[in-house]
C-alpha cells in the first residue's frame, strides 16, 4: 500500500503541491491523472524519497521509502527512462542495479525476457530507441520482484503492441496483489487499465475515485432507446432525476439518470415496444477535461472553424 498524508512541496513562496491525502491500495491499478504543471512529478519524487516534502509524509508498504534496506525488492519506479549509462549494454546496466541488492543474474535475464529484450540485453543502450529504452525502464522497475510499482509515462514512445504488453503487464500485476500506480496523459489507456484514479490540478486533489463513478458524476453515462413510441415513454421517463432527450432519430432517446433495467420495465409495464436498449459508457477524456478544466496550465481558445483570408 502507498500512502501519503498531507503531502505538500514549496519552493520560495510557490506551493507546487497543496496537502495531498490518497491511499494506492494492492490489487488495483490506480491512475495518477493532472494537467501539466498539476504536481505529479514532484508527487512521485517525493514518494520515493527523491525530493524532501516541505510539510506531511508519505509511506510505502507502511515505511517511508527511504528506510526500506532493499528498495528495489520493495519498490519498483520508472520516472526517466533514459536517465542511464548510454556506453552500457541493457544487460549490464540490469546486472548492475542487481548487484546492489544481491539480485541473481537469472533474474535479470527473466526481466530481459518479460520486456521483449532478450535479442538486444547486448547493444548498447545508446543505441536504443524510445520505445526500447522504455522497455528496459520496466525491466529495471521489475528487477527486484517488487510489491509495488510506481511507474511514470509507461507507454511513452511505446509502438501499439508494446502498449498492449503494458495494459496485460500492469493488470496482472495488480491480479497479483501488487500496488501498482501509473501516471499518464493517455485517457484512453486509463480507461482501459485503471480500476482507480487519484486526479490532481495545481497541486490540489481534486477527486479520489473509479473511474465508472467519475464517468457517471460526469453525467456521460446514459441508455439509448429506440422505440417508436419515443414521445410516450419519455413522458413516463422524465423526472425524479431522470431525463430522456430526444436523438439523433425521431424513435429515438438518450437517458440519463436510469439504467436499462429501469427503462424496460417501464416500458414493459406501459407495453411499449422496444427496438433497441443499448448502455452508453461515457468518455473518461470528457469526465477528465471537465473536472480538471480551472487547473490547466494553458488553455486554448474555441477551434478555428476557418482559415484567415
Amino acid at each position: 500500500m502507498i500512502r501519503a498524508y498531507d503531502l505538500t512541496k514549496r519552493y520560495g513562496d510557490t506551493t507546487v503541491v497543496h496537502g495531498l491525502d490518497f491511499t494506492v491500495r494492492p490489487g488495483t491499478v490506480t491512475g495518477f491523472l493532472g494537467p501539466n504543471g498539476a504536481g505529479k512529478s514532484t508527487t512521485l519524487r517525493m514518494l520515493l524519497g527523491l525530493d524532501a516534502p516541505t510539510h506531511g509524509r508519505s509511506t510505502i508498504g507502511g515505511r517511508d521509502y527511504t528506510t526500506h534496506p532493499a528498495p528495489l525488492t520493495e519498490v519498483g519506479a520508472l520516472l526517466e527512462a533514459r536517465a542511464v549509462h548510454p556506453g552500457r549494454t541493457a544487460f549490464h546496466h540490469l546486472m548492475a542495479l542487481a548487484h546492489t541488492h544481491g539480485i541473481p543474474r537469472s533474474r535479470v535475464e527473466h526481466v530481459l525476457d518479460l520486456a521483449g529484450l532478450t535479442d538486444v540485453a547486448h547493444r548498447r543502450i545508446k543505441g536504443f530507441s524510445l520505445g526500447m529504452g522504455q522497455r528496459l525502464g520496466i525491466a529495471a522497475a521489475l528487477l527486484g520482484d517488487p510489491a509495488h510499482l510506481v511507474l511514470d509515462e509507461p507507454v511513452n514512445g511505446l509502438d501499439p503492441e508494446g502498449v498492449l504488453w503494458i495494459r496485460n503487464l500492469l493488470t496482472s500485476l495488480a491480479a497479483q496483489g501488487r500496488t501498482v500506480l501509473v501516471s499518464s496523459h493517455l485517457m484512453s489507456e486509463m480507461a482501459l487499465t485503471a480500476d482507480h484514479l487519484v486526479i490532481i490540478g495545481r497541486g490540489r486533489l481534486l477527486a479520489d475515485t473509479t473511474v465508472a463513478e467519475l464517468i457517471r458524476a460526469a453525467g456521460g453515462a446514459s441508455v439509448k432507446v429506440v422505440t417508436p413510441q419515443a414521445t410516450t415513454l419519455r413522458d413516463l421517463l422524465t423526472g425524479r432525476n431522470v431525463t430522456a432527450e430526444p436523438g439523433a432519430a425521431g424513435d429515438e432517446l438518450v437517458v440519463h439518470g436510469a439504467d436499462a433495467a429501469t427503462i424496460g420495465r417501464i416500458a414493459a409495464a406501459h407495453t411499449i415496444t422496444l427496438h433497441e436498449l443499448t448502455p452508453q459508457t461515457g468518455s473518461l477524456e470528457r469526465a477528465f477535461m471537465e473536472l480538471t478544466q480551472e487547473s490547466a496550465e494553458y488553455r486554448t481558445a474555441a477551434p478555428l472553424t476557418g482559415a484567415a483570408a
